[in-house]
């Protein structure tokens, strides 16, 4: 077999498997695929996910699936106001020893995990969100000046409140950067809040079962990188990244509206997460749909809309679609 129809039999394999895994995934959490599936993106693409809603829609549920259908050590913490980051991280303790000596000991913090859910994260103060940012980025935190490694996958699913609720402190833009997608999480329809009223009030409730493990969502991540992707594409990506930018190139549209725009980590998010989406729709090369589907949750918590354009009602999802729409257009036309 060559190196080419091996790397397609494992990509096939790996869609069947992602398949199995949101079955999982939706026999509890029902009638949101499209958070599942945006969840699902941010973990095989390595990255993390902050989870935005109002209380009650299922975000925790979500997460707490997550852990078992992908093989994880789970931990939450709830995040408050008075939360200090030594609660997160660990800290060191003075132990007597049975010779009358004395030693340090490091507790590990509840950081120390492979799947982080960081509940509410918008109700911490400021000095406690950043404890999070060097685990984030670099998968592990330094503690007494001494470097500790995190677990093997490490990721953060975070949970955030509205910003216009009271009692919130909104997320510095260099946290929200490290955020592979930011995923949205509406109201359920009619139907799908009856069934989840039927299914969560009855003696039983279904339970999720493990498709994964932590070795095999390594192995995955690895896979997904080798996933090809066209010129066109990366072009198309690059393209969509700039023009998002308010400089004096901009499409009208962004210079006037938009206060700061994504830096090249968002090009490299939504390189990855274009062939999440083309996996988990059972393709094995992403396409310029992929690029415009993904664009807002990649997109949206890297760029904030300038005062006037708050003031005039504008909408920052309606500009990346607009921008995405133009991006893709462009560059079927050539």
């Amino acid at each position: 077999m060559s190196d080419t129809e091996d790397l397609v039999t494992q990509i096939e394999t790996l869609g069947q498997k992602l398949a199995q895994a949101r079955a999982s995934i939706a026999s509890r959490f029902l009638g949101q695929d499209r958070v599942v599936d945006l969840t699902l993106t941010a973990l095989i693409c390595g990255g993390h996910a902050v989870l935005i809603g109002l209380p009650g829609l299922g975000k925790t549920r979500l997460v707490d699936t997550l852990s078992t259908v992908m093989g994880l050590d789970g931990n939450r913490i709830q995040f408050t106001p008075d939360l200090m980051p030594a609660d997160i991280l660990g800290s060191e303790v003075l132990d007597s020893l049975p010779d009358g000596t004395r030693q340090f000991r490091f507790v590990e913090g509840p950081i120390f995990c492979q799947l982080l859910m960081a509940d509410e994260i918008n109700r911490a103060s400021p000095r406690t969100q950043s404890a999070l940012l060097q685990a984030m980025q670099e998968r592990e935190v330094t503690i007494a000046g001494q470097h500790r490694p995190l677990g093997r996958p490490f990721h953060v699913l975070a949970t955030q409140n509205p910003l216009e609720q009271e009692g919130t402190y909104p997320l510095p833009e260099a946290q929200l950067d490290r955020f592979l997608v930011q995923i949205d999480v509406p109201y359920p329809d009619r139907a799908t809040e009856r069934d989840i009223l039927i299914a969560t009030t009855g003696a039983t409730e279904e339970q999720a079962t493990a498709v994964f493990t932590a070795d095999g969502l390594l192995a995955a991540q690895t896979l997904l990188r080798r996933m090809p992707v066209g010129d066109a594409i990366v072009e198309m990506i690059l393209d969509l990244v700039r023009s998002c930018r308010p400089d004096a190139d901009a499409p009208a549209a962004i210079r006037g509206a938009v206060s700061w725009g994504p830096g090249p980590r968002a090009a490299q998010a939504l390189m990855m997460c274009v062939r999440a989406q083309a996996l988990l729709e059972g393709r094995l090369a992403p396409t310029a749909d992929d690029v415009r589907k993904m664009a807002g949750p990649v997109l949206k918590h890297r760029m904030a809309l300038s005062f006037a354009a708050r003031a005039r009602g504008e909408d920052l999802d309606a500009i990346i679609d607009t921008i995405a729409a133009d991006v893709t257009r462009t560059t079927r036309a050539a």
